[in-house]
């Protein structure tokens, strides 16, 4: 359509035979070779018509992405603070776990030295417990060595006595005495 119009205005022009003023600003500012004003019109009357007819549906998808992107920054952004939140939480963990070990280390220390403690004492009073008992076996072994020394010593004296007695005693002796046993009895009946 512009070319038309172009044509047309050159049609003009050229009808009236000498340059007027029209026709000479004209082929000076608009009639360069390459650079024909009419084509630049046509490209921007075209890309106004296409601005016109695509706008709506194009705003339409511009809009709909700019959501899109939107609730995406939105999610990362709550993932991102998720994220932090689990951080905190892990590097709370790990700070708890720290101090936690310490108070591990801390009470197995204390219950070694109290058990340690516990095994002196049960140790000292184990020994006295043994010392009083060995104490008391010694004791009840001497007793029961002084009685069999007694009774050895008894019996010792008394074969003594005898073996003296039977060197001593006679077959005279020996019927002297027991005629004496027997009156003493009651007598032979």
């Amino acid at each position: 359509m512009l070319a038309f119009l172009n044509n047309l205005l050159l049609l003009l022009a050229a009808s009236g035979g000498a340059e007027s003023g029209f026709t000479k600003f004209y082929n000076n500012y608009f009639n360069i070779p390459g650079f024909e004003l009419w084509k630049f019109i046509n490209l921007g009357l075209f890309i106004a018509i296409m601005v016109y007819v695509v706008k709506k549906p194009l705003t339409e998808v511009f809009k709909a992405k700019r959501e899109q992107i939107r609730a995406e920054l939105i999610k990362a952004e709550a993932e991102k603070q998720a994220a932090l939140a689990k951080l905190t939480a892990a590097e709370a963990k790990l700070a708890q776990l720290e101090t936690e070990k310490a108070s591990l280390v801390q009470r197995a220390r204390d219950e070694s030295a109290a058990e340690s403690k516990r095994l002196a004492e049960q140790t000292s009073l184990d020994i006295e417990r043994l010392a009083q008992q060995s104490e008391a076996d010694l004791t009840r072994l001497s007793k029961q060595t002084r009685n069999e020394l007694r009774r050895f010593s008894a019996r010792e004296s008394i074969r003594l006595a005898e073996d003296k007695l039977k060197s001593q005693l006679d077959a005279a002796t020996d019927a002297r005495l027991v005629r004496a046993s027997i009156a003493e009895i009651g007598g032979l009946n």
